[in-house]
């Protein structure tokens, strides 16, 4: 809406107009002028408030809406009918229209100021009679209303009136219905009671006929059946024994679920008596689950337990016998592998297949076993598992004492025709080394046995037996030929003096049956096999080196000169030699050396008195040693008689024999043959010190006795002939000391 400017206002003079109040101010005079006012008034009008907004806006939309052409003068008129010329240019056309539209929107807001009141109140009077002709369509319609409202109240009216006297008349039935509706819910209730009661303390019909029925098999739903009737007892225990004392309906819940699980049982039991006769046929079996199951639930009931195994050991009896027999005379399926009695001639190979197909089954019978008790599996992760090759124990429940019952009673049929078989071989042996070789291999199947069944098992005990009796006739076999050696007597005109061909013989089958021990021994039985070992040594060695002396003794006889003591030494070093190279002789090679030891200490007394009559020095050490202490050595010893004695031993000095003894040359241990030198030159220096130290008393009465030691070498100083000797060294740590 456009408003007309005001015309501009001159601006205030600074000087007093002479027509005006010289008293009164501009200022006053300006803020009274209406114009001004006006003014002011429109400057300071906001009009971005939403209630100005909102009222500009309807004014837009009340003269918006008319059409500016109504009103249009005769000039317009004139415009509109001037459209039409068509001589018209386009440009005279638009600023036409531009100068037309101004003119109506002048008109348009001249007429606004002037009618506003009057065309509001038009437009409120035509909304007042829209809205009174709405208003007397809806009055209208709540007079119909109202009309269906009072017939409605009516047709309530008479329904509540029906509804009363039906109530009235229908109160017993409704009062019986509700006690009908109660006594329903508590049956319902009842029954719930009852049927969850029956479903937990009775066995349903499939249940039954799963126990009770022959043809029902055993397998997953008859043990779900036998489980629950425990289960029923088990719970039916727990209700009898509240306060009020067992019931009756407890009692015969008791009683025949005693009935079905004797019928459960008796069934399992007829069960397994049939399966274990069809295990029979087989020497590998495997055990299923429902066996399993079966063998758990029996053991429960040990007497129908023992009832059934019976059936079982005699059925492994009679199958491992027949297998055994079949393995020994028929071989395997197809003749593979060959029978264990073709090689019968070859010991070892022989008995060690038995033994090795003996154990076999043991083995294949012990898991069988271990499965039908559901031992070693995922059924007994808690049970500490037991290393290959440890000792097993059958202490540590119920189900291992049976599974070693019933492997004991499994192998029992096999020990006779082993036992039978193992001594025919072993008492035909003639050679003591193969003899000793199946006496090792028995004993090692021995040990494997009580490792695997226990000591005191059947087949244990027997193996032991035959283990004994491998080893005595291995003892008598040595024993024998310990006697024979000792018979043996050496060639007279034979002036060797190493060991004879018998002793090397002999040596050579210890050697052999010290290997045999050393590789098969266990260290678990290293005590036990030691002891034993120790009495093979002694039973070998001890006639030989008695056969030595012996047989030395008897040739000096016809042979005087012959070295015995060389030659017992050399055969007693070449047993010993023998020995050194098993750990497990020490305390054998120990008592021998304490044997040569002694042997030794005679040959350096032999040797020693060798020495002196060689360098003539015998005698004059014999006179010393046996003269009185009050009778001069010069009276027993004359000058001329030392002095010879002394020349004589000087030239000894100058022989080859000083440094190397020919006698002690034969002997083939080097170190005895130093040691016996030395230790006689060591004895033969102390003699000559202690002849120098007799003819320097003057108690002996010897004349210039330096003078007479002088003369001849080692001129009577001990340490020049211990340097002869070679004895420097050991003289230098005897003066240290």
């Amino acid at each position: 809406m456009s408003v007309p400017a005001p015309s501009p206002t001159p601006p205030p003079s600074s000087s007093y107009s002479p027509s005006r109040n010289a008293g009164t101010p501009v200022s006053a005079l300006q803020a009274r002028n209406p114009i001004t006012i006006r003014l002011r008034k429109i400057l300071g009008t906001n009009f971005t408030d939403e209630a100005t907004t909102e009222a500009l806006q309807t004014l837009s939309e009340l003269y918006g809406t008319q059409s500016p052409a109504s009103t249009s003068d005769p000039k317009t008129q004139t415009t509109d009918d001037s459209d039409s010329d068509e001589y018209w240019s386009d440009e005279t056309a638009n600023h036409l229209t531009v100068e037309d539209h101004r003119e109506g929107l002048n008109e348009t807001a001249s007429r606004a100021r002037k009618n506003l009141r009057r065309d509001l109140e038009n437009k409120l009077a035509q909304g007042s009679q829209q809205f009174l002709q709405a208003f007397s369509e809806v009055d209208q319609r709540l007079d119909e209303l109202q009309t269906h409202v009072a017939a409605m109240r009516v047709a309530c009216g008479e329904a509540e009136t029906q509804l009363r006297l039906s109530s009235e008349a229908s109160q017993s039935l409704l009062d019986r219905a509700e006690s009908l509706r109660s006594e329903r819910e508590e049956v319902e209730t009842r029954k719930s009671i009852v049927t969850l009661f029956l479903n937990r303390f009775t066995l349903s019909n499939e249940e039954t006929e799963a126990i009770t029925s022959r043809d029902a098999s055993v397998g997953p739903r008859f043990f779900e059946a036998m489980n629950k009737a425990e289960r029923i007892r088990n719970d039916c225990r727990v209700l009898m024994a509240g306060e009020d004392g067992p019931t009756k309906a407890g009692l015969d819940i008791m009683v025949s679920t005693s009935s079905y699980l004797e019928q459960g049982y008796e069934k399992i039991l007829r069960w397994c008596s049939f399966e274990f006769r069809q295990m029979g046929r087989d020497v590998n079996l495997e055990v299923g689950f429902t066996m399993r199951q079966a063998i758990s639930r029996l053991s429960q009931r040990p007497e129908l337990l023992s009832e059934a195994l019976a059936f079982l050991t005699k059925t492994r009896q009679t199958a491992l016998l027949s297998a055994f027999l079949d393995a020994l005379t028929r071989g395997g399926p197809s003749g593979l592998p060959r029978p264990i009695e073709l090689h019968a001639h070859d010991p070892i190979r022989y008995l060690g297949d038995m033994l090795a197909w003996v154990h076999q089954a043991i083995a294949a019978e012990c898991e069988f076993l271990e499965s039908l008790f559901g031992l070693g599996g995922q059924e007994d992760e808690g049970r500490a598992r037991r290393m290959v090759g440890a000792v097993r124990t059958f202490e540590g429940s119920e189900e291992e004492g049976w599974v070693k019952e019933l492997l004991n009673s499994a192998v029992t049929k096999l020990c006779v025709p082993l036992k039978m078989r193992v001594q025919q071989t072993v008492r035909s042996q003639e050679s003591s080394i193969v003899s000793y070789k199946v006496a090792n291999l028995v004993q090692y199947y021995m040990l494997t046995m009580r490792r695997t069944i226990g000591e005191d098992a059947l087949l244990s005990t027997t193996l032991s037996e035959i283990t004994e009796v491998s080893y005595k006739v291995f003892f008598d076999a040595i024993e024998a030929q310990g006697r024979a050696l000792l018979r043996i007597f050496l060639d007279p005109d034979d002036p060797s003096l190493t060991p004879p061909l018998p002793i090397l013989e002999h040596a050579q089958l210890l050697r052999e049956i010290m290997h045999v021990y050393d590789s098969s021994v266990l260290d678990e039985t290293a005590s036990e096999t030691g002891q034993n070992f120790s009495r093979i040594l002694d039973v070998m060695l001890d006639p030989a080196m008695d056969m030595c002396a012996a047989a030395a003794d008897e040739k000096t006889r016809y042979r005087p000169h012959w070295d015995r003591a060389v030659f017992v030494l050399n055969c007693w070093c070449y047993l010993q030699s023998v020995l050194e190279a098993f750990e497990f002789t020490s305390e054998k090679r120990h008592t021998i050396q304490e044997e040569i030891d002694d042997r030794v200490r005679l040959l350096e007394d032999e040797h020693y008195e060798d020495i002196l009559r060689d360098a003539s020095l015998f005698d004059t050490v014999a006179i010393i040693k046996s003269k009185s202490p009050s009778d001069p050595l010069s009276h027993l010893l004359p000058a001329q008689q030392l002095q010879s004695t002394l020349a004589r031993f000087s030239l000894w000095l100058s022989s080859p024999e000083v440094v190397h003894s020919p006698r002690l040359s034969a002997l083939t241990s080097l170190s005895l043959h130093s040691t016996i030198h030395h230790v006689s030159l060591v004895r033969v220096a102390k003699a000559y010190a202690k002849l120098c130290e007799e003819v320097r008393k003057p108690e002996n009465r010897y004349e210039a006795a330096s003078t007479l030691l002088g003369i001849e070498r080692p001129f009577g100083q001990v340490g020049v002939l211990r340097a002869i000797f070679g004895l420097e060294e050991e003289s230098e740590e005897s003066g240290a000391d």
